[in-house]
């Protein structure tokens, strides 16, 4: 058990199999190694086994909230979803904001662990100390809008106020590999197929009951030292502050209109750079400003909702009224973010602001990853030109009606192409010979930064032990924002070891769970502060950027384990030499990967991207059986 501050010392395993529930405590070793959320949730599921199958009843769904959620501290309203994912085959953890994080917190638990499988649907209903598991076979079918206003009134909460509901829609319930878990209104774990597992359990929605029982600290006086000097970072940052920061204003859609100008705005499936050079090259009526935060903000912003504790509201709720197959849809939908527009607009070859809002709303509401929806319809879009799916289907660039309707038709399984498109890029790669096609890193695909413009988002992607991801190290924070230093987006010397730091700093923000969001003000010093006053813990900061290499390489090592090694750390083709050169200020550039996955290797002290098992001692991890490899080893030579 630990009596650390911040913790329930409280975390249910629910074998959905029998409906049988245990309780246990958080062992403190392991609270002081992991910390809680990411890193404690990843250990649950390495302990499963790295040889589950991702939809097998073996398989552990491990949504945790760390020792920060649902405290005073700022952006503390995070919650991690950690499992084995469907759609990539590595670990996986995803995030979502809202209330839920902080809801169970305050419902007496860090942590719930689901294994097994239910024999027909099933809910789970969380309250004081206890979770309960209900019939869900009503709810099966449902969008996840009717589900969650449906439950709302069957467990007798006010949603909002003391109710929280995590579900997902017909894509966990058919299988679909990058189906998300939604959250209250439209927030998402959207990488990774975790609503895919979800469904595999036949587990439709979790339910958390809760009023505000924010944790005390152990020790007031360091805590408030390090609240007051977050509060004041997040103040005064042009990105952060409230009602005047960009964030604040116009939300992550604030890089929109950034991301043209610095011609890294991946378009047309990554052949462009920015729609700009997409308009001047093919005379297409595309303009990224259409969809950017800026003119979101102008002409259909309804409301700036918040999370826990955060003062800086950057979810936009929209609301539109567009027409559809000569039919007038309103909608009002949360998350007009910056990499949904991207993947569901100007990847797929178009800029209407409205038909993405619709497209935005069908997703949530189907439970689908916005980012891999969209990228897996431009992939297709390619496809169709190039004439590689002939006899499944065929889907047009910026073809927005189709693309609304093909939405529901992936979730449903509904024909051959939504058959096809919901297995994810890799089994289409396979499927069709499709590969050049495919945006993806290890199965999952780019968010929306071209590495042929910031180049640390290519050894980013490369290492991203969930495939291709923008969170796990978060590089355009110091090549786009100057945080905590500008460097040039376009250099790709030094992007190794300054991945490395962002990826270790952002495992340990993950695992307290606060939002990444913070680390646009605060730095290590802030987290050292509040981590400590919370806990009661005396850690310095260089113990805590340890325990964020040790998290980081505990999921490199489950990896490993699994199969991958350095050769999974790619990219798609056209970033690199044989790829399709830039435009505008990206002309000629591509991505030097191998010179910064060296630079990056030997600054982790990893063998041609395996832990080994000197490092994995350096650090503490005593899981598993180790890699078998020594730090002595070297790459196998070349092919000829």
């Amino acid at each position: 058990m630990t009596e650390l501050g911040g913790f329930q010392d409280r975390v249910a395993r629910v074998d959905l199999s029998d409906g049988e529930v245990a309780y246990e405590s958080i062992d403190e070793e392991d609270a002081k190694k992991y910390i809680g959320a990411r890193g404690l949730g990843v250990k649950y599921v390495f302990e499963q086994g790295v040889d589950v199958d991702p939809l097998g009843p073996d398989n552990l769904l491990a949504f945790m909230n760390g020792p920060l959620s649902g405290t005073q501290v700022t952006m503390s309203g995070r919650i991690a979803v950690c499992t084995k994912s469907p759609l990539t085959g590595t670990v996986t953890d995803s995030h979502h904001g809202g209330w839920s994080g902080a809801r169970l917190k305050w419902a007496g638990f860090d942590g719930l662990l689901f294994e097994g499988e239910a024999d027909e649907p099933v809910y789970a209903v969380v309250e004081d100390g206890e979770i309960e598991l209900r019939d869900a076979s009503h709810l099966w079918g449902e969008g996840f809008h009717d589900t969650r206003d449906a439950l709302e009134e069957e467990v007798d909460g006010s949603y909002g106020k003391n109710l929280s509901v995590m579900g997902i829609g017909p894509g966990g319930e058919n299988g679909v590999k990058y189906a998300c878990i939604m959250n209250e209104d439209d927030r998402a774990s959207g990488r990774g197929g975790t609503g895919c597992v979800m469904g595999s359990k036949n587990l439709k929605a979790i339910v958390v009951k809760s009023n505000t029982r924010m944790p005390k600290p152990a020790d007031p006086e360091t805590f408030k030292e390090g609240h007051q000097q977050a509060m004041q970072a997040i103040t005064e940052s042009d990105v952060t502050a409230p009602n005047e920061g960009g964030l604040s204003m116009y939300g992550t859609n604030v890089l929109m209109n950034i991301g043209e100008e610095m011609d890294g705005l991946p378009t047309k499936n990554g052949r462009y750079t920015s729609t700009e050079a997409m308009r001047d090259a093919e005379g297409a009526d595309i303009d990224a400003e259409r969809v950017s935060g800026e003119n979101v903000r102008e002409n259909i912003l309804v409301d700036e909702p918040t999370c826990h504790s955060c003062p800086v509201a950057c979810k936009k709720e929209v609301e539109v009224t567009a027409m559809h197959k000569g039919e007038e849809m309103n909608v009002r939908t949360e998350s007009y973010e910056y990499e949904s527009a991207y993947a569901l607009g100007p990847n797929s070859g178009h800029t209407d602001r409205d038909a993405i809002a619709l497209m935005l709303d069908r997703c949530n509401d189907m439970g689908l990853d916005t980012i891999e929806a969209g990228n897996m319809m431009a992939m297709a879009m390619e496809m169709t030109e190039e004439g590689k799916l002939e006899g499944v289907g065929e889907l047009d660039w910026g073809d927005t009606e189709t693309m609304i309707d093909m939405i529901e038709q992936i979730a449903h399984r509904e024909n051959d192409l939504a058959d096809l498109l919901a297995e994810g890029p890799r089994r289409v790669s396979e499927a069709k010979d499709a590969h050049d096609n495919s945006l993806a890193v290890k199965g999952q695909t780019i968010a929306a930064y071209d590495p042929r413009c910031m180049k640390g988002m290519g050894i980013g992607y490369a290492t991203s032990n969930r495939g291709a991801c923008h969170l796990r190290g978060y590089t355009p924070a110091a090549e786009i924002l100057g945080i905590p230093e500008k460097v040039d987006p376009y250099e790709y010397e030094g992007k190794g070891e300054l991945t490395a730091a962002f990826q270790d700093l952002h495992a340990i923000s993950d695992s307290f769970d606060i939002c990444k969001f913070n680390a646009f003000a605060e730095g290590i010093e802030e987290y050292v502060l509040q981590y400590n006053g919370m806990t009661g813990l005396d850690v310095s900061e260089e113990d805590l950027l340890e325990t964020g290499e040790r998290i980081y390489n505990l999921e490199r090592y489950y990896n490993n384990l699994v199969g991958f090694d350095g050769d999974d750390d790619s990219l798609p083709a056209r970033f690199l030499e044989d790829g399709i050169p830039g435009q505008g200020a990206s002309e000629g550039e591509y991505c030097e990967l191998e010179e910064m996955k060296a630079e990056y290797y030997d600054h982790r002290g990893w063998v041609d991207g395996v832990v080994p098992d000197e490092k994995l001692d350096e650090l503490g991890i005593d899981l598993g059986p180790g890699t078998g490899v020594s730090a002595g080893d070297s790459a196998a030579p070349a092919d000829d």
